[in-house]
């Protein structure tokens, strides 16, 4: 595929996605939703940790109206089917993948991009940043897996708060309210969070099963949890990461890990 609103690189096992349609804030279309699931498809093969941004003053800004405006006049019209076809799916392949994803949020991250930002296994955020549950603006419900994913990350009465009022979260109140992993100025979060994916992308196989256990705890029982925790400490250990991690530990230096 040719990108045309997605920049894709890869450079010492980090994928850098970036949405890239400036002028609209990195408004999501249904072309930018076909070519982000094509990029992170693409980055679960050939990476080992993923970043996820938007080029510009924004992450994202939303949906981008103008694909719903040749529907107003069908009274049976369905906005939910860009969800269905072009943005569910990119959420998805996020969770799922093997690699960590870290989200950098500069500027907006809203309605639809508010879900993409905390679908992040990481997220980190520029003082610039905010979060906005911009839906009750237009009519609309939340999307995205917003209310799901909001609602685990700061609890129900402040993602209520949040998605009844429609009202901006900045950066520093993310972080208090545990949104976001880290705030950092704008000039240095492309670096920063290149840097910390670059860490995640030197690190064990262990990794993708934490993730995955990490993942599946937000939505199970404790029994549950234990028996994932027991069978992903089965296939870790029988690693070479786990021999190498071992043996590094036993000779007092740092372990060089391979992924496998």
């Amino acid at each position: 595929m040719t990108y045309e609103k997605v920049l894709y690189s890869l450079e010492n096992g980090v994928a850098r996605i970036a949405m890239n349609d400036p002028a609209t804030r990195n408004a999501g279309s249904a072309q930018m939703g076909e070519e982000l699931f094509h990029a992170v498809t693409r980055a679960s093969f050939e990476a080992r940790a993923v970043v996820l941004t938007g080029e510009g003053k924004a992450f994202c800004s939303g949906a981008n109206l103008g694909d719903a405006a040749d529907m107003l006049a069908d009274p049976r019209r369905d906005v939910g089917t860009l969800l269905d076809r072009h943005f569910n799916p990119v959420i998805v392949a996020m969770r799922d993948m093997a690699q960590p994803v870290v989200t950098a949020v500069r500027g907006a991250a809203a309605g639809v991009g508010a879900g993409l930002a905390m679908a992040g296994d990481l997220i980190l955020c520029a003082e610039s940043g905010f979060f906005l549950q911009a839906f009750r603006h237009v009519g609309l419900v939340p999307d995205g897996g917003s209310s799901w994913l909001l609602t685990r990350a700061v609890g129900r009465v402040r993602a209520m708060e949040m998605m009844l009022l429609g009202e901006r979260l900045p950066a520093a109140k993310a972080l208090e309210w545990g949104l976001v992993n880290r705030v950092v100025p704008d000039e240095d979060l492309d670096a920063a969070a290149m840097a910390l994916a670059g860490e995640l992308a030197q690190g064990p196989w262990s990794l993708r099963r934490i993730k995955q256990v990490a993942w599946a705890a937000t939505d199970c029982t404790l029994e549950q949890a234990l028996t994932n925790e027991r069978l992903g400490q089965r296939d870790a250990s029988r690693t070479e990461d786990f021999v190498e991690g071992v043996t590094a530990f036993s000779e007092k230096r740092s372990p060089v890990f391979k992924g496998r």
